[in-house]
């Protein structure tokens, strides 16, 4: 039975997105049961703008990152922040999720995947959708459309719940310059540990063409855009 969850969120000045990303969390969370103690933890990963200043205004923890660091170690300095923020609870019972900062997650996502836990599963991965129609022609969309589908179920660091226990039994996400979620969920499946795929868990990641990690969303758009 999970008793906690925290939600970890990289940002590199993502003033801009920030806040949208924030109200989605906002609203999810206020889908859960009261007895779940909850906490959101915002990476402001060597910002220049207000990143930091309005997640705390929204009631987040705030880590602040000043080195050039590898997303997976991002991710990992904001999951241990959540840890440290949740000390009471047994780590078989909180559960862990993270998201991005231009991302909105759906309401019903925090709900869906703890359900999933509660269930017995120790890690589940939801799809990411784009939040505004595909950025570029329609042959270029329809090639986005076929690698999406392609792909699917797939993992995505946007849309990831992790049980605490299970994530410290391998590692965390590791110094990890991209493909961070998807080593982490095969780290997971060659432990032995339940994994599974929830429909149902949708988040919404912006279409822009210059984002934060290599390789990721972003890249692809541009790729796929010639832009």
């Amino acid at each position: 039975m999970i008793d906690a969850v925290a939600v970890v969120v990289p940002a590199r000045d993502e003033a801009l997105l920030l806040p949208g990303c924030l109200a989605a969390l906002g609203r999810s969370l206020a889908r859960l049961p009261a007895t779940i103690e909850r906490a959101v933890v915002v990476v402001a990963d060597r910002c220049t703008d207000e990143t930091a200043v309005i997640a705390r205004e929204s009631g987040a923890r705030v880590v602040p990152n000043s080195q050039p660091t590898a997303i997976g170690a991002v991710r990992d300095l904001g999951c241990r922040a959540a840890l440290d923020a949740l000390p009471a609870h047994d780590p078989a019972k909180v559960l862990l999720l993270n998201t991005d900062a231009d991302t909105e997650v759906s309401p019903a996502w925090l709900r869906r995947h703890l359900d999933r836990a509660c269930r017995g599963w120790h890690a589940s991965a939801g799809p990411a959708r784009l939040s505004q129609p595909f950025p570029g022609s329609g042959d270029a969309a329809a090639r986005y459309r076929g690698i999406v589908a392609r792909d699917e179920p797939n993992v995505y660091g946007a849309n990831l719940a992790v049980r605490a226990d299970a994530y410290r039994a391998v590692g965390g996400f590791g110094p990890i310059a991209t493909g961070e979620d998807h080593a982490l969920w095969q780290r997971l499946g060659e432990a032995g540990f339940h994994r599974c795929h929830e429909p149902a868990a949708v988040v919404f990641t912006s279409p822009r063409r210059q984002g934060r990690a290599p390789g990721g969303l972003a890249d692809l758009l541009r790729e796929l855009t010639g832009s």
